[in-house]
């Protein structure tokens, strides 16, 4: 299934104006926000979240590859085009597990 089809099965983030993604120490990594170019991965992110227990885990990252689909190909070809993807191709070959913080719209 490609990325467009996947979205539409994925629970919208409307309610949602940003994810911040924390690191262990509860700094913020990065924040993904519900604007043009980054909605697809908020939407990703947060069902992500909401699958594992508010977390990335390495599966969580795992599946969140899957669902990016063809774009998984480009990020691979050009690192840091897709900084959101890179982050799970990191994330799923490690053992940490990130904290996901949801910012209300």
């Amino acid at each position: 299934m490609n990325f467009a089809d996947r979205l539409k099965q994925l629970p919208s983030a409307s309610h949602l104006a940003a994810l911040q993604l924390l690191g262990v120490d509860g700094q913020v990594l990065a924040t993904i926000e519900n604007k043009p170019g980054q909605t697809g991965s908020l939407v990703v992110y947060a069902a992500l979240a909401a699958l594992y227990g508010g977390q990335i885990t390495p599966a969580a990252a795992s599946l969140g590859l899957e669902w990016y689909a063809e774009h998984v190909a480009d990020a691979r070809a050009f690192p840091g085009k897709h900084p959101n993807i890179d982050r799970l191709l990191g994330w799923a070959q490690g053992s940490e597990h990130f904290a996901v913080r949801t910012v209300a719209a």
